[in-house]
C-alpha cells in the first residue's frame, strides 16, 4: 500500500511538468513552424523558466511557450553561468571511445597527455594551432581530418591519409607548406568519411576543434600557453592523489 501510494504521489507530481512540456512544444510549433526540431524541454534552474535544447544549443521560454529567450542564464548567488555549464555538458565527448585508428598521430616526449583535434588541411587557424602544439611537451596529438572548407580540402585530406608517412605529410604541409604526395587511386580513404560523420554526430562545426581527455572541448585555436594551462588543470586532481 505504501509503495503504491508513493508511486501515485510521484506520478501526480510529474503531471504538471509533463503538461507544461506538451503545451510548450505545441505552442512553439504553432508560432515557429519552420524552426529546428526541439530535442528536449525541461525546467531550468530559474523558477518559471523552461530550457529548450536544440542539438547542443540552449534557449529558454516561459511556461506557455509564448516567448523565446536567447542568452546566458547566470546564477548571481553562485556566480555561475548556468547556460555555459549546460552547453559544456552537452558538448562533452567520451574521449576514450574516439576512433583513434582514423586519426593522424604524433607525439612529443612520453606522450602521456593526450588531445584530439578536428582539422581541415586548408584551415589557416589549424596551421597556427599546429605550430603552437609543437611547443608542448609530453603530448600525443590525434588529428581527425575533416575537409569541410570546400575547394581542394578533400583532395589534400586524402593525400595526407594516403601518404606513406601520414604524420610527416601532415606536419610538412601544416608547418612548412611542403607539397603533399599524390594519393594512389587504390588508397582506402574511408576514414575521412567516418571522421566527417563523427564530427556531425558530436556537433563539430568548425576547425580546429580541440577535445581534451576529460571530454571537454576548446572550440577554436588557442596558444601554447593557454593549452598548457588547460592540460595542467586537467592533470591537477591526479597529481594530488
Amino acid at each position: 500500500m505504501v509503495v503504491r501510494f508513493l508511486a501515485g504521489a510521484l506520478a501526480a507530481a510529474c503531471l504538471p511538468a509533463l503538461a507544461n512540456e506538451a503545451a510548450i512544444r505545441k505552442s512553439l510549433v504553432e508560432r515557429m513552424p519552420n524552426a529546428p526540431k526541439i530535442d528536449e524541454v525541461r525546467p531550468s534552474a530559474m523558477p518559471g523558466l523552461w530550457e529548450l535544447r536544440i542539438g547542443n544549443e540552449v534557449r529558454y521560454t516561459d511556461p506557455t511557450g509564448s516567448f523565446l529567450i536567447e542568452g546566458d542564464l547566470i546564477d548571481l548567488k553562485a556566480k555561475k553561468n548556468l547556460t555555459e555549464e549546460r552547453v559544456n555538458q552537452l558538448n562533452r565527448v567520451d574521449f576514450a571511445a574516439l576512433p583513434f585508428k582514423d586519426a593522424v598521430v604524433w607525439k612529443n616526449g612520453n606522450g602521456k597527455r593526450r588531445i584530439a583535434v578536428f582539422a581541415d588541411p586548408n584551415c589557416g587557424f589549424c596551421k597556427r594551432f599546429e605550430a603552437s602544439l609543437q611547443e608542448l611537451k609530453d603530448v600525443t596529438v590525434y588529428t581527425f581530418l575533416i575537409p569541410i572548407l570546400g575547394g581542394d580540402s578533400p583532395d589534400k585530406a586524402r593525400a595526407v591519409w594516403c601518404a606513406k608517412d601520414r604524420t610527416a605529410a601532415w606536419l610538412g604541409w601544416m608547418l612548412k607548406n611542403e607539397a603533399l604526395p599524390k594519393a594512389a587511386a587504390s588508397c582506402d580513404s574511408a576514414a575521412i568519411e567516418r571522421n566527417l560523420a563523427l564530427s556531425r554526430k558530436i556537433h563539430v562545426t568548425g576547425t580546429p576543434a580541440i577535445l581534451l581527455e576529460d571530454g571537454n572541448r576548446i572550440p577554436g585555436a588557442v596558444g601554447a600557453v593557454e593549452l598548457e594551462r588547460r592540460l595542467q588543470v586537467l592533470a591537477a586532481p591526479a597529481s594530488k592523489s
